[in-house]
């Protein structure tokens, strides 16, 4: 197979603070419903930032057997309810499937960290030697991924890729690498996280890299506004099927994007904060572009990182307007966590898949809670209310500590 086989998204499915399903998801984003409200999931008391972006309305057991949610932690159940929804959105047979020509890449940041939290309060409490035998399994990040093959008889590549805020994004890089190699014909690449836990939260404060805007949550995150004070976190899944074209055509699937190129680069500069002078995000757009063969003018849409951090959003800024120059202002740019929260692990995928919709319905998702501009971000963010633009071209930002960078080009499919 040669190298240059081209590689599409056939079904795509995700749970998030704002819906739960693909187009209950995409209705809501680009409508600006925000996600953001007081954490229900344990006792914030005292806690400096009480705010995140929860999933509502999840019902574990409408995808998988109830024996299985008791053994899984709810980012491996969120994983395992995105992929389902991504490979009946495909219309993939997999009975039709050769099991060794189809794999998983998951992609997560923490793994099961509420698990490992939970489990050393009841022994610092009680003092009990006695642990779950599916304590290791839970809080294991690949675990979920392995579940998914296990129910789906996946035996093909399996990996799982822990690079921060930009795992989600590596793992549908890394899936589309190894579709090009011929090491596969169909993987599903993943995204998963959730962290809803007083030590995840503490961190992030400490970190300087939270939000404590507790007296208004739904306003707490805003990307690019000159007065963010910082991150929301989120929570939830994204999964997208991607084929090899060749193997796409001969079982008839419904194309729903082309994947053009994907680029990973490592700053080597901090441990959380991004470089000033954004060489690592430069460098990693103008990668992807080059390997998509896209010419800076030829992008219609950025679907940016965005955090809402002062630091964050300043120097992606400034990187996007070194890259694409004179048309750095010509080209909107939103962000999708003024409404999901930050997905840490899932955002990358479920950023993506906001790509291919905008692409498909010529619709650009808004930034929202974006109501004072700053000098130093001063790109077309899509204040707010979503916008009608035709986008054949699209990027993908995913940009986590430790100076990961990971960007995506897709493109609508044309044969």
């Amino acid at each position: 197979m040669s190298l240059k086989q081209r590689v599409v998204i056939t079904g795509m499915g995700a749970v998030t603070p704002i819906g739960i399903g693909l187009e209950e998801y995409w209705e809501n984003l680009k409508n600006g419903k925000g996600g953001v409200g007081m954490i229900t999931r344990f006792d914030t008391t005292g806690l400096p930032c009480r705010i995140g972006a929860e999933v509502k309305g999840f019902v574990a057991e409408d995808f998988m057997p109830k024996k299985l949610v008791r053994e899984t932690e709810l980012f491996m159940q969120f994983s395992l309810a995105s992929v389902k929804m991504a490979l009946e959105h495909s219309g993939i047979n997999l009975e039709e499937e050769d099991p060794f020509r189809v794999g998983i890449i998951l992609g997560t940041a923490f793994g099961g960290i509420p698990a490992i939290t939970e489990a050393q309060d009841k022994i610092s409490r009680t003092g009990t030697v006695r642990m779950s035998p599916h304590f290791i399994p839970r809080m294991l990040g690949n675990i979920a991924a392995t579940h998914a093959a296990i129910i789906y008889g996946f035996k093909g590549p399996a990996l799982t890729v822990s690079t921060a805020c930009a795992s989600g994004g590596d793992a549908a890089g890394l899936a589309d690498m190894l579709l090009r190699q011929g090491e596969a014909d169909v993987i599903i690449a993943v995204g998963a996280e959730s962290l809803f836990c007083a030590l995840v939260i503490c961190g992030l404060y400490a970190a300087r890299a939270a939000s404590v805007r507790n007296d208004e949550p739904e306003k707490a995150c805003r990307p690019f506004d000159l007065k963010r004070d910082g991150l929301v976190l989120g929570e939830g899944a994204g999964a997208v099927v991607m084929e090899t074209l060749d193997h796409a055509m001969k079982r008839g699937a419904p194309v729903q994007a082309e994947v053009l190129g994907y680029a990973n680069l490592g700053e080597g500069y901090h441990t959380t904060a991004p470089a000033p002078d954004g060489f690592g995000e430069i460098r990693c757009m103008r990668m992807a572009l080059e390997k998509a063969q896209v010419a800076p003018e030829e992008i219609d849409y950025i679907n940016a990182h965005g955090t809402s951090t002062p630091l964050g959003d300043r120097v992606e800024t400034m990187s996007i307007k070194s890259v694409f120059g004179a048309c750095a202002g010509m080209i909107p740019v939103s962000s999708c966590k003024g409404a999901t929260g930050h997905l840490v692990g899932a955002g990358g995928i479920t950023e993506l898949i906001a790509c291919v919709k905008a692409i498909q319905e010529g619709i650009v998702p808004p930034t929202i809670n974006y109501e004072e501009p700053d000098p130093e971000c001063d790109l077309d963010y899509v204040p707010n209310r979503a916008r009608e633009a035709r986008v054949i071209t699209a990027m993908s930002n995913s940009f986590g500590f430790g100076g990961q960078n990971a960007c995506l080009v897709v493109r609508e499919f044309s044969s």
